[in-house]
């Protein structure tokens, strides 16, 4: 599981380690994910630098003036590494990241009839979805 969100974020060389264990997603929340981490990601799951920072509570201006090297904050970062923990699951339900992104976008009725897409800027909001993921997996549907 933690190599695939390795591989959202742009993978080892872009994150200076490889993403083994839990342990490991814990440690680069701490340290802080480098810019271009940010960037692959954003690549990876179609969405753009602005969309990402209103999700983030952060200003575009200010993901922008960072170099790529530069570490994103510890909040920040954690948070980065939790949307793309949905990103990995959701691909792995759905099988596609199209029927995933879709689903993302439509209204769900178990989410309170909000789209998840819209749920992502709050840690709540993705464990919801975690959640909610993990039922469809399991064939519970609420």
């Amino acid at each position: 599981m933690s190599d695939r969100i390795e591989v959202l974020l742009g993978g080892a060389a872009v994150l200076g380690n490889s993403i083994k264990t839990e342990m490991d997603l814990y440690n680069l929340s701490k340290q802080g994910i480098p810019k271009i981490a940010l960037v692959k990601f954003i690549k990876n799951i179609g969405t753009s630098m602005r969309a990402m920072a209103k999700i983030l509570h952060v200003t575009e201006r200010t993901l922008q003036r960072k170099k790529d090297t530069d570490l994103l904050s510890e909040n920040v970062s954690e948070h980065v590494i939790q949307i793309a923990e949905v990103y990995m699951r959701g691909n792995q339900v759905f099988n596609t990241n199209e029927d995933f992104v879709a689903w993302m976008e439509t209204s769900n009725l178990a989410l309170a009839n909000k789209q998840p897409k819209n749920m992502l800027s709050s840690r709540y909001g993705v464990q919801l979805i975690l959640d909610e993921l993990g039922r469809i997996e399991h064939g519970v549907f609420s």
